[in-house]
């Protein structure tokens, strides 16, 4: 059973898929089924320090930031997301290699859980209070 949100990688292509809805069925890519993605969250750690997205609030906005995250066209993060706690509402924002990893939502009053996706490290969320 998948639960709305819950993200899957395809081990041979490749594919990352969302759910939109949560559903009975399993998620098959390539005629595997894919593997769903658990976010890591690890303090004191050097990959966390990487990877780990902060939300900041600046005056009337939040800002979801990765600090010392390599932005190359090697390693770098592809995504970084912002989902209310009751999961009602979703940001997205898709970078590219030479982005800065850094997404500012306006006029956010809703406690915000981030996530970022590594090209390399995989999924990484912020830590829940």
């Amino acid at each position: 059973m998948t639960e709305k949100l819950e993200l899957y990688k395809c081990n041979i292509c490749g594919n990352l898929t969302q759910v939109i809805l949560s559903g009975v069925g399993e998620l098959v890519c390539c005629g595997e089924p894919m593997q769903k993605l658990e976010a890591k969250y690890e303090e004191n750690n050097e990959l966390a320090e990487k990877h780990v997205p902060t939300i900041e609030t600046e005056e009337n906005k939040k800002v979801v930031k990765l600090k010392n995250h390599p932005m190359s066209r090697e390693h770098y993060i592809q995504f970084i997301e912002a989902i209310t706690k009751d999961k009602s509402t979703v940001y997205l924002k898709y970078l590219n290699p030479e982005d800065i990893a850094e997404f500012e939502i306006n006029n956010l009053e809703d406690d915000i859980e981030a996530f970022e996706h590594c090209n390399i490290h995989g999924l990484w969320r912020s830590k829940n209070d």
